[in-house]
């Protein structure tokens, strides 16, 4: 199997980095094959790929859709280095309000399954990053669109934005009006 499946500390969240073939040429890897995804308790049908392209500093999320319009999601960081980020809303799980953090990067190749139920967000901590990943469920649908504020402290993220240098985040103007998470719980 060219993938290792690595449970996150919430077990619905995981790592996957895939198999590496590499020679002075380059590098060749599978960033996703059904069947091995399957094998490891990931049976999704995916139904839209998207590409994000940031700057230092740029953070962006932390984004959910509301039922029964929800979305899983499979995070790579193709170019750069980013700190990936998926916080479980699902209200009936012991995990509710939890969070994940993990460094997606070009030269980790590692990807993160983050399920439907969970609002994601990422920081771009290089110069600049692509990442592309990977929709299941529902296609982006605005009317479903909903977020939660990047620093709310009833989640309390650990950031590390001291450790790249990062002062405060650049967010998109919609970013910045996000609601605490107390404020939409009724959405979830």
């Amino acid at each position: 199997m060219p993938f290792e499946f690595i449970q996150t500390e919430i077990p619905d969240v995981i790592l996957v980095k895939p198999k590496v073939f590499a020679d002075d040429r380059g590098f060749f890897i599978e960033s996703y094959k059904k069947s091995d995804f399957q094998s490891a308790g990931i049976n999704v049908d995916f139904i839209q790929d998207n590409h994000s392209h940031s700057i230092k500093g740029v953070l962006r999320g932390l984004h959910f859709q509301k039922k029964p319009y929800e979305q899983g999601k499979l995070v790579r960081c193709s170019k750069g280095a980013i700190v990936d980020v998926a916080v479980d809303l699902r209200k009936q799980s012991a995990y509710f309000g939890k969070w994940v953090l993990c460094e997606l990067s070009e030269q980790n190749n590692s990807m993160l399954w983050i399920p439907p139920g969970f609002a994601h967000a990422f920081l771009t901590i290089s110069e600049r990053a692509d990442v592309v990943y990977k929709v299941s469920g529902s296609e982006y649908a605005p009317h479903a669109d909903a977020g939660v504020r990047w620093d709310d402290p009833d989640i309390a993220i650990a950031w590390p934005l001291e450790k790249y240098g990062i002062g405060k985040p650049l967010l998109s103007p919609k970013d910045e009006k996000l609601p605490y998470l107390k404020e939409i719980i009724e959405l979830l």
